[in-house]
């Protein structure tokens, strides 16, 4: 009878270290699909990042500065051609 509670044992021992190897192989696996998965989502909140971007209307200039000193508004005076003679 104790040969096969050995026996038992052993068995058990093993299956014990295939399901460790099992758990193993599935953390690596839940692991690679996550990666996989924060890459796919990076790159689509990207895509709509850029999309939100190109529908958005433009942000209004700024209002020009004043310029400050004393400035004087002098009429502009219209450049005359001088006609050309012919000789």
């Amino acid at each position: 009878m104790s040969v096969f509670v050995v026996r038992a044992f052993i068995r058990m021992r093993q299956m014990l270290i295939e399901q460790r190897g099992l758990t193993r192989k599935l953390a690596e696996l839940e692991k690679e699909l996550t990666m996989r998965l924060d890459t796919h989502e990076t790159a689509i909140n990207e895509v709509f990042t850029q999309i939100r971007r190109l529908l958005s209307s433009p942000p209004e200039p700024e209002p020009p500065k004043k310029k400050i000193g004393f400035l004087v508004e002098e009429p502009k005076i219209p450049y005359i051609k001088k006609k050309k003679r012919k000789n």
